[in-house]
């Protein structure tokens, strides 16, 4: 029975400590002691804690299930030993279950921690990162900053040790000047001791004296002391000499700045000026490696014309020219301060604080002038250039004198200049740019001052014969061809239309038009295009009275005319007695002509068939195409009355096109005749005019008048005209005639001027254009900020041609003043505001120019400097003084922002003297008569 207890005890759970307490004494009697493991059991559960309040042991049922199974096992027995068994299986079941889902539990919150955990070490290292690297970045700053100190440190300590090292040589320097002295001072004193005439005793202190001056002369010099003592006086004696012969010149920033340009320009080249700024500035050592070069004088006494005339030295100031001013005052302050102190010292040398403040003073104001000289080089060549070619113009002009008194007048003169121009060129731009410079500029303007002549030979084909090798004209046949009537065919009494042809498509000019161009122009060519517009449309009229007379039945007449009108053009190309001359007369007989259009057997075809194979035998070289052309029309068959009035008067255009070749020709053989006996034929012919009343001088003495008060004007000058120079008054009439605006009238040109009416219209244009592509482009620059002085020659070219093609400025439509501002911009990029404001100021412009009305201060001011400019150039009377004029010309223009036109105004003024010469030649008579006549009249008023 106890054995069954035992067993039963061991399967059954065991009891905790409230439920043996709860157990009264009677059933504690039916107890029975446990074996030793459940009372070592029972033993530590009573010394273990509760458990928590959720436990099933500590639950009310579960106490109840233990206190009601206990008492049910007393009274049930032994019996109900397998239902325990399965209960406690159970239990013990359950509570499995409940430990592994708190194992779970437990490693499931282990798990979170320790990735916590990770997380955390994670970021902590990268905060331990972060601030290590920003460690080493600040004592990397700390440690570049501590060497920068420690290196202005040292340098500190250096520019102290060097300063005391040179402050105690200058007191061991004083020290031995003193001593040198000192003892020069006894030795003179030796020299000049003498015994006194008195016989005195002298007293102590006179012998103690004496004493110690024989004690002190008695000290002996070594050689090398006393070659040291001497040399070091003799370089003082020598730099005080240099200081005081610098200080001498009285050259200081003030003294220039009152002095006159020229005066001050004189000062600073003068060489003693020049040789005594050398000596100071090698004393000063500014010019180590330049002492055999004079270009470093130069640049320093240059500092001094900046600082007193900048007005005269820039044309603007910019920011560059504003720097250079800054660095030319440091430089002079630096060493005026430099010089001071030199000259107040005894050895004459300054501090070592500031030579080195004037050495950077020095290499600053170097560096600021090399870059302003290098940006203003390229302004300078170009300016130099076109006075070079100003200067060849005027020698092509003139080298052809037959005299040759002109242009022996103007070769020495314009070979000096040129030889100036050239060494300068050369020195800014080298030998070999400088060349190419120059004949690139000259093969240029030489090319457009060339006239457009077709190329080819425009000289008559000579004519085989027996008569061809005399077929050559002389001068003097030439002059008596020009002599006679010139122009149109004599008028047959037998139908007035020959002459009317021959008006139709005479092109050649009077004998005094002729002359008088020839005197202008050697090279004067008759040419067609004038004539064409006006020749064509008198075609059309004949033309259409011509058919109308065939269809009437009237076409003889016109062909007798037409024939009589052909033969003599032609047979004035061929000398007479030649073969072809002969065929010529022969086929285009008048009267055979008239017998055949009274018997109806003219035939055109035939006639157009001889003239296809004749005038490729007669035309120039140059015309073959034009002939060929004009052949194969001639030869195709047709009846029809248009088709043959066409070929006629095709046929007659080109018998005139072939009569001016040959009337060029003669032109050219007998123009040394013609020019040399121009002036006289000139003079006789206004002569005659006046003497008949065709001509008579109002017109002149009002234009004299004119400018004599211009010209007193100008001057200031209220005294009589006689005060003025004759040629100065003309000058300007002439400018005034060639340089204005509006239409020239009838009535403002004198008589002796008519001749050049055209030639003062055409310049008029010219100038207008000139002053309006120069206010645009000037108006360009200074938007953008540029030198006025920078050539702008592709853009000035568009320009010019775009207005060129527009009819008189016209801007209607706005199409012209939208291509000038593309031209200026596909060249020059500009922000929006400045393209809006150059459209508006290029459509201002356009307009003011189209009607010849200059209100605009840019457009008045460009157009009143570039007539005084031409004024300038026309007044100048010998060849010295023209030759000097042309050689600045291109300065000058430079200066007003016209450096794009300097060709083009020189053309026009080179015109305007050549007609000054060829004017005053034929009319001097005239202008002085009226000029006396107004200085009467003058007289009578006052």
């Amino acid at each position: 029975m106890s054995r069954e207890s035992s067993e039963l005890d061991d399967e059954l759970p065991p009891l905790e400590h409230g439920d043996a307490m709860s157990l009264t004494d009677n059933d504690a009697r039916h107890v029975y002691t446990p074996p030793p493991r459940i009372a070592a059991r029972l033993s530590a559960g009573n010394r273990r804690r509760s458990s928590a309040a959720s436990s099933r042991r500590n639950s009310l049922s579960s106490t109840k299930s233990s206190a009601s199974s206990v008492r049910t096992a007393f009274r049930a027995g032994q019996n109900t030993h397998v239902a325990q068994h399965l209960r406690r299986a159970s239990i013990i079941d359950t509570r499995k279950a409940r430990l592994a889902q708190r194992a779970a539990h437990v490693e499931e919150v282990r798990l979170r921690a320790a990735l916590s955990k990770a997380e955390r070490i994670s970021t902590t290292q990268e905060r331990t990162l972060a601030a290590q690297q920003a460690r080493e970045n600040h004592l990397a700053k700390v440690a570049e900053k501590c060497a920068e100190e420690v290196n202005h440190a040292k340098r500190v300590a250096e520019e102290t040790k060097e300063r005391k090292a040179a402050e105690e040589q200058r007191v061991r320097l004083q020290m031995q000047e003193k001593h040198a002295e000192a003892e020069r001072r006894a030795l003179e004193f030796k020299r000049s001791s003498r015994k006194p005439r008195a016989t005195s005793i002298p007293s102590t202190s006179s012998k103690k004296s004496i004493d110690s001056l024989d004690s002190l002369l008695k000290i002996e010099l070594s050689v090398e002391v006393a070659s040291v003592r001497i040399q070091r006086a003799w370089k003082q004696r020598k730099r005080r000499f240099l200081v005081k012969e610098f200080v001498d010149l009285d050259l200081s920033i003030d003294r220039v700045r009152n002095m006159d340009f020229m005066a001050a320009s004189a000062l600073l080249a003068d060489t003693k000026v020049i040789a005594s700024a050398s000596r100071i500035l090698i004393f000063y050592g500014l010019n180590v490696d330049e002492r055999d070069d004079k270009t470093f004088v130069r640049r320093f006494l240059s500092a001094y014309m900046i600082l007193g005339h900048p007005t005269d030295i820039f044309t603007k100031q910019g920011q560059q020219e504003q720097n250079l001013i800054e660095m030319a005052k440091e430089l002079l302050i630096s060493f005026e301060a430099a010089i001071a102190h030199s000259s107040t010292t005894r050895n004459a040398s300054a501090p070592a604080t500031a030579l080195e403040t004037l050495s950077q003073a020095h290499a600053s104001y170097l560096s600021a002038f090399a870059a302003w000289r290098t940006r203003d080089a390229s302004v300078l060549i170009g300016t130099m250039v076109d006075q070079f070619v100003a200067l060849d113009s005027i020698w092509q002009t003139v080298k052809d004198d037959t005299r040759g008194e002109v242009a022996n007048d103007y070769r020495e003169g314009i070979r000096n200049q040129q030889v100036i121009l050239l060494s300068k060129i050369k020195k800014l731009a080298g030998p070999e740019e400088g060349n190419l410079l120059i004949k690139n500029a000259i093969r240029e303007s030489r090319r457009t001052r060339t006239r457009q002549r077709p190329k080819g030979d425009s000289r008559p084909r000579p004519i085989a014969g027996p008569e061809a090798g005399s077929s050559g004209p002389n001068s003097a046949t030439a002059a008596q061809t020009f002599n006679n009537d010139d122009g149109a065919t004599q008028q047959t009494q037998e139908s007035l239309e020959i002459g009317e042809l021959s008006r139709i498509f005479s092109v050649v000019p009077p004998n005094r038009v002729l002359v008088h161009e020839l005197q202008l122009d050697p090279t004067f060519k008759i040419e067609v295009s004038p004539h064409s517009d006006v020749r064509n449309a008198l075609n059309r009229e004949v033309c259409d009275r011509m058919r109308t007379a065939v269809h009437e039945g009237n076409g003889d007449i016109w062909t007798l005319a037409v024939a009589e009108n052909i033969s003599k053009r032609l047979l004035k190309l061929l000398k007479p007695g030649n073969s072809m001359h002969r065929l010529l007369s022969e086929v285009l007989d008048i009267d055979h002509i008239r017998r055949q259009c009274e018997q109806g057997v003219f035939s055109y075809d035939k006639f157009f068939g001889f003239m296809a194979d004749l005038l490729p035998r007669l035309c120039a070289p140059i015309r073959d195409q034009e002939v060929q052309a004009l052949a194969t029309v001639l030869k195709t068959e047709g009846d029809e009355v248009d088709t043959m009035i066409e070929k006629l008067f095709g046929l007659l255009h080109t018998i005139d096109i072939m009569s001016l070749d040959y009337t060029n020709y003669m032109v050219q053989q007998a123009a040394p005749t013609l020019v040399r006996e121009a002036e006289g034929y000139e003079q006789r012919m206004f002569a005659q005019d006046i003497e008949s009343g065709a001509v008579t001088l109002d017109r002149t003495k009002r234009w004299w008048r004119h400018a004599t008060v211009s010209i007193l004007t100008d001057q200031g000058a209220h005294q009589d005209p006689s005060s003025v120079d004759f040629r100065r008054i003309y000058a300007r009439g002439l400018v005034d005639l060639a340089i204005g605006l509006g239409p020239l009238r009838a009535e403002d040109v004198p008589e002796t001027l008519t001749l050049d009416v055209n030639r003062f219209v055409t310049i008029r244009t010219e100038i207008l254009r000139i002053t309006a592509v120069g206010a645009i482009l000037l108006t360009a620059k200074n938007l953008l900020k540029r030198d006025v002085r920078s050539q702008w020659k592709p853009e000035a070219k568009r320009i010019m041609d775009s207005i060129k093609a527009a009819s008189n400025f016209d801007n209607s439509d706005g199409n012209l003043s939208m291509r000038i501002g593309a031209i200026v911009e596909t060249s020059h990029a500009m922000p929006q505001s400045s393209r809006e404001q150059l459209a508006s100021v290029i459509k201002r412009f356009l307009a003011e120019c189209r009607a010849a009305r200059l209100s605009d201060p840019v457009l008045k001011l460009l157009f009143q400097r570039l007539k005084m400019h031409v004024f300038a150039r026309v007044a100048a009377v010998t060849s010295q003084e023209r030759v000097r004029v042309a050689s600045t010309a291109s300065e000058g223009l430079a200066g007003i922002g016209l450096s794009e036109f300097i060709g083009q105004v020189g053309d026009v003024s080179t015109l305007l003297g050549k007609v000054t010469e060829v004017d005053m030649k034929a009319h001097r008579t005239w202008y002085r008569q009226v000029e006396d006549e107004l200085a009467r009249m003058g007289e009578v008023e006052a």
